[in-house]
């Protein structure tokens, strides 16, 4: 589907907003010191909101180089938050439609159930990193050293289980702060993104959720899809979008990464 070069994006620089945040401070403490606070203040406000809002932008390249669409006819599908007590439903549905995907799992949860990781990997689909412990309310404000081990856990997690490290990356609810990149890039890890995405994984109704998804449904896109949440309606979503896809001609598979 593609080379590994124009895909598979490992951060090279993942320290490259710390001089900028710098000098944006130094620049905003020389402004107050000579306009005063009238102009400090807002300038100081929106210093810091350059480097806060990137965070919660899930498709940001600002800290992290991000896939948001795959190249190619082929559509990526993309599914988080397992393994669950649907993940061999979910298998059924993409084998009847013969598709395959992509499941970014959460490291704790895999370690709980392992059968269900080999399943997946038996029936041709691929694994990603989701972190170790979904900590959804705070990832986004997580220290270096706290991302480092929810990132890092999970890969040795999948890694064990799977006998081969994860590519892909996906964060928390999509947010990526300043110190995601260093671990991404020292377990080489790419990040994916996404391109089509209904809002699956809250309270949602699977119509709502599918004709927001699909507007989105084109070659090249990465849905984002959910399993095991607790509105009960994932087993449903994931089939509608199966059907929109078989409708439109389109077929979901995994990007063909060699390196």
């Amino acid at each position: 589907m593609t080379a590994p070069e124009t895909l598979h994006r490992i951060p090279v620089h993942p320290w490259r907003w710390l001089p900028w945040l710098l000098v944006s401070q130094l620049l905003v403490a020389l402004l107050w010191w000579q306009l005063g606070w009238i102009w400090g203040l807002p300038l100081l406000l929106l210093s810091h909101a350059l480097f806060i809002v990137p965070i919660f932008l899930p498709n940001s390249r600002f800290y992290a180089p991000v896939v948001s669409r795959a190249p190619g006819r082929d559509v990526w599908l993309t599914i988080d938050d397992g393994p669950s007590d649907e993940t061999l439903a979910v298998l059924e549905l993409l084998d009847r439609h013969d598709a395959k995907a992509t499941f970014f799992m959460v490291g704790e949860r895999a370690l709980a159930r392992p059968e269900l990781v080999h399943e997946v990997l038996r029936r041709g689909h691929d694994l990603g990193n989701h972190s170790y412990s979904h900590p959804q309310a705070r990832f986004w404000a997580l220290g270096p050293v706290q991302m480092a081990a929810e990132i890092g856990q999970c890969q040795q997690a999948l890694t064990t289980i799977a006998g081969a490290a994860p590519r892909w990356y996906r964060s928390v609810v999509g947010m990526t702060n300043p110190f995601v990149a260093a671990a991404l890039k020292r377990h080489g890890l790419a990040r994916i993104g996404w391109s089509a995405r209904g809002y699956d994984g809250v309270n949602c109704t699977p119509e709502g959720v599918v004709a927001r998804i699909a507007p989105d449904l084109g070659p090249g896109a990465i849905v984002l899809l959910h399993e095991g949440a607790a509105h009960g309606h994932n087993l449903a979503i994931i089939e509608a979008v199966l059907q929109q896809l078989q409708a439109r001609g389109l077929v979901a598979r995994l990007p063909q990464v060699t390196a």
